[in-house]
């Protein structure tokens, strides 16, 4: 029975084989394939390196810039999330101008002569507001995000679906001749697929038929699922259409035969020991993480770029053959974008070419030597497999050190090309070792590369370009006349338009419009409370689920509270003043950005969730929690639209001196400067500053705090495995001092500035400054 069936497919597969050739022969674009050892482009194999660039965190204006750098430092392709939610702020209300327009960054890369990997998840997890998905979603009836569900699957179709056609429709897919050459559905879905069982299954089922039968021409990706859905028809057919498309360059769209063809890919620090799920797939790695994210209160994070590029050439090495830096420009967060909660505005990731656009030395150079020598490599990496050896030293035989410590990964094709990669994996010693009879110099942890088998062409650990030396250097254009004008607190109640026996979660509320929330309610106080007249102050116990809250009462400061990215909820304790009769309780929410990543996310709660008690009464403590209250969505200065020009003039500000200005709390300010001349990029310096939001020309910089780091930053060495909590700097500094302002964004004279500040900060202290990068000449570590 099993040799009919065999002899049936055959008979049935051989006509659609040779009609593929046919038809291919006659087509003049060609598809992307792949087979064990890499994509195919063209019918060719290729090594691949990729860096990430994300369109929303720079401006239209920075693009070509960047991408012509990466393209400069060895990059083949540029890699991209596709954020759903700037793009469909509402149902069916797309928005894709600005910064948003995805069409011309790819039209860009294009431009610059490189591919494109297209991750259109709509997840993207990426540090960003809600991970990517609408708030809007949350409140579609019935909705579960990421699982199998109707509600959510729809909206996820639905966004794909337009992706694609704008793609197709601009003939960007490389099988209609454009840059794109992969795609990617989901996003490290793996943990989650594993911990909802059977529905994440059906979901992940789903979401890979649904992308390949979009028909795009080029290959789906899913980054860490190991699981990854394989394909439905017969492996005899892939063998026919891997084979034919070695012969001629095929226009096959996987949807034709009925294949569900997706890429399991990793990401992490080290990708090394990762195997595609299926022996026919190419070994990827989509996010090899150049640096890491910052948060609001926690240390800035370095990875060393010889511990970088180790990680790279251990990776091609043992038959990688795509590498995706994440991130190689990773910019701003502007406007309410970070997520986290509190991430901070600054993206900078320590990655290659720095938030402003700059090129980061030694990391970009000895990353592009890297590359160089990873090229030459590439047709016996391409061609042929390893053979692995131990490579023998003395000082191994005399520390009996394992044969393992120090390996040769030789690949030699039948052309006699020939390259080899020599590595010592001690994290602590150097070593001497031989190879075809000639003795290499290898230092800890370190792998050589050499293309033709003899030459070393590049070591990891010995960097010839030295560090940049960056400087924020003020600019001689001065901050005119700072105004004030306080918000205000007096009419919070009567301007509520919700009220409610307890307490509301947040983002039910504002449906993410604002980062604020107003709780309001009051209590009344007997003219007999001890208190009154002993003068020990009565207290307020007020519990958030996060990110912050600041107290009024009666429409005084009396204090704040704030969560962090380990522990989102806060507790307030704190003592007020209340006075015999009717108080008002004011407590403002705020959040730091939304959750981003976790089973479910969308479910968590936000806000003030209580109790919130009074103590120091004679009565012992009372309860609020069930008090009526009232609720105000986001601040007045944002109804009336203070940032923008038409909304300042609404209101009467008040100029101050630096002499006379009071700090007070949750407090508007302007000024207007004119544009310093030069190309260098620009920043604010807001070390005077407390918390709050920035705009320019009504554009927003994005949130600010100056927090201060916390951190281990006593040392660091490139050598062992790399985590975050490794390699740290700004430990007793702000974490983030200085805020970029993109230079596309001001005009020559009277540009506005509108800072909102939440905690009573200096804006005569305010500086604008340049970033400048100095390489000092000459070789060195």
């Amino acid at each position: 029975m099993e040799t009919i069936t065999i002899t049936n497919s055959v008979s049935k597969l051989l006509p659609l084989f040779f009609t593929l050739l046919f038809v291919g022969s006659q087509l003049i674009h060609c598809n992307v394939t792949y087979d064990r050892k890499s994509l195919l482009i063209n019918g060719q194999r290729r090594i691949l390196i990729s860096g990430s660039i994300h369109y929303p965190r720079s401006t239209p204006e920075m693009w070509e810039d960047l991408i012509r750098k990466a393209k400069h430092g060895g990059l083949d392709v540029i890699d991209t999330y596709v954020f759903w939610d700037v793009h469909e702020p509402s149902p069916g209300n797309y928005n894709f101008e600005g910064r948003y327009d995805l069409v011309r960054f790819i039209k860009t890369v294009q431009k610059v002569g490189l591919y494109a990997n297209l991750r259109i998840g709509p997840y993207v997890c990426a540090e960003w507001n809600f991970g990517g998905i609408p708030v809007w979603l949350k409140y579609v009836p019935g909705v579960s995000f990421r699982t199998d569900n109707e509600p959510f699957k729809a909206a996820m179709q639905g966004f794909t679906q337009k992706i694609v056609q704008m793609m197709k429709s601009e003939k960007l897919f490389q099988s209609q001749g454009g840059p794109i050459i992969l795609s990617q559905i989901e996003n490290e879905y793996g943990p989650e697929s594993r911990a909802m069982g059977a529905a994440g299954r059906a979901y992940l089922n789903w979401a890979a038929s649904m992308a390949v039968g979009l028909g795009t021409g080029v290959p789906w990706v899913m980054c860490k699922q190991n699981d990854a859905p394989d394909p439905v028809a017969s492996s005899l057919l892939l063998l026919l259409v891997s084979f034919a498309s070695l012969l001629i360059c095929l226009r096959v769209e996987y949807d034709l035969s009925n294949s569900r063809l997706q890429i399991n890919s990793c990401n992490g620090f080290y990708c090394d020991d990762f195997t595609p799920n299926k022996p026919y797939k190419p070994t990827m790695w989509t996010e090899s993480w150049s640096g890491w994210f910052t948060d609001f209160g926690g240390p800035i994070h370095q990875r060393p770029v010889q511990d970088l590029s180790f990680a790279v050439a251990r990776f091609i090495q043992k038959g990688g053959s795509y590498v995706n830096y994440y991130m190689y420009h990773g910019g701003t967060n502007f406007g309410r974008s970070a997520g986290g909660p509190f991430i901070t505005t600054s993206y900078d990731y320590d990655a290659p070419i720095d938030e402003y656009g700059l090129i980061r030395q030694p990391k970009y150079s000895h990353l592009k030597e890297l590359h160089r020598a990873i090229k030459r490599c590439e047709h016996a990496l391409v061609s042929s497999d390893p053979t692995v050896a131990s490579l023998g030293n003395l000082q191994q035989a005399i520390l009996s050190l394992c044969l393992e410590i120090f390996q040769a990964h030789v690949y030699s094709s039948g052309t006699g090309t020939c390259a080899a990669f020599l590595a010592n994996y001690n994290a602590n010693s150097a070593a001497t070792v031989t190879f075809n009879n000639r003795n290499y110099d290898l230092p800890p942890w370190s792998i050589s590369i050499l293309p033709d088998c003899k030459t070393d062409a590049f070591n990891t650990a010995k960097v010839r370009v030295q560090t940049s030396q960056v400087k924020m250097v003020p600019v001689s254009t001065k901050l005119f006349s700072w105004e004030s004008y306080d918000e205000d607190l007096s009419s919070l109640a009567e301007s509520s338009r919700i009220t409610s026996p307890g307490l509301l979660e947040q983002l039910n509320v504002t449906r993410d419009t604002s980062d604020y929330l107003w709780y309001i309610t009051s209590v009344d106080i007997s003219s007999s409370e001890t208190f009154l007249r002993d003068g020990k102050k009565p207290s307020i116990n007020v519990q958030s689920a996060g990110d912050a809250v600041h107290v009024f009462v009666n429409g005084q400061f009396s204090g704040s509270a704030f969560g962090t990215r380990e522990q989102r909820s806060c507790t307030f304790n704190g003592a007020i003043d209340l006075h015999a009769g009717t108080n008002k309780i004011a407590l403002l929410s705020v959040t730091v950005g939304l959750p981003n990543v976790g089973r479910h996310y969308e479910t968590w709660e936000t806000g003030i969730t209580g109790p919130v008690l009074l103590h120091g009464l004679d009565q012992g403590h009372k309860d609020l929690t069930w008090n009526k209250w009232s609720y105000k969505v986001g601040l007045r200065g944002e109804d009336m639209d203070l940032a923008s020009p038409n909304g300042v003039s609404s209101v009467d500000w008040v100029q101050e001196s630096q002499g006379t200005q009071s700090r007070s709390q949750l407090k508007w300010y302007k000024a207007y400067f004119d544009a310093p001349g030069g190309k260098e990029p620009l920043a604010l310096d807001l070390e005077s500053m407390g918390k709050g939001q920035v705009w320019i020309n009504r554009q927003s910089i994005g949130r600010y705090w100056l927090a201060y780091a916390k951190g281990d930053c006593n040392s660091c060495s490139y050598s062992g495995g790399f985590r975050p909590v490794k390699c740290q700097l700004g430990c007793g500094q702000p974490t983030q001092r200085w805020y970029h302002v993109p230079r596309s964004w001001l005009k020559p004279t009277k540009n506005l500035i509108v800072v909102l500040e939440e905690l009573g900060g200096n804006p005569w202290k305010i500086s604008l400054v340049k970033r400048m990068v100095h390489t000092p000449a000459g070789h060195g570590q």
